[in-house]
């Protein structure tokens, strides 16, 4: 039975692009109420040898598009990372959920033994179409998510654990 790998990943990506973008306009009207200047809040880090806000979203960003043109077999769409305010990093997200809904389940269902491969500039890593998704796509995914939701809230901006989660349902 072919594993249902669009059920597994496009609605996961969705709604925590629904919640990012949501604690993303939370963080600009935090902002903006508070007075502080949007580029501190996207260069805030946790510690100094993490990546800033905007690299957040856009690590989580590509973590997605990858994911679906990977596993799908087609191009993802070029997005460079030059987002430097909280409407071109909504734009972004915008982008990402476009691309993923233009995906159709059938060009992913199935694939769960495709080769995938992942190439950094120091290596190569091989993955099946499940063990890809499911070990290095997904936790990637909420690893950024969760520093997004992270940074926002230890720069004070009111979130709690139901925008992370972006509602129920």
């Amino acid at each position: 039975m072919a594993t249902e790998l669009h059920a597994l990943s496009v609605p996961a990506f969705l709604r925590g692009f629904k919640a990012m973008s949501a604690i993303l306009e939370k963080g600009r009207a935090f902002a903006d109420e508070q007075g502080i200047p949007h580029a501190e809040l996207l260069g805030a880090r946790l510690y100094e040898d993490m990546a800033p806000l905007t690299s957040q979203i856009q690590r989580a960003s590509d973590s997605a598009k990858f994911a679906g043109a990977r596993l799908a077999g087609i191009d993802a769409p070029s997005m460079p990372d030059t987002e430097d305010g909280f409407e071109a990093l909504q734009n972004r997200i915008a982008k990402t959920v476009s691309f993923l809904e233009s995906i159709a389940p059938g060009a992913i269902d199935g694939r769960e033994d495709a080769e995938v491969q992942l190439k950094t500039p120091s290596r190569s890593f091989e993955f099946s179409g499940r063990n890809y998704l499911l070990g290095f796509a997904l936790p990637n995914f909420y690893f950024h998510l969760t520093t997004a939701y992270a940074i926002l809230r230890h720069k004070g901006v009111p979130l709690g654990k139901m925008d992370y989660l972006g509602g129920m349902g």
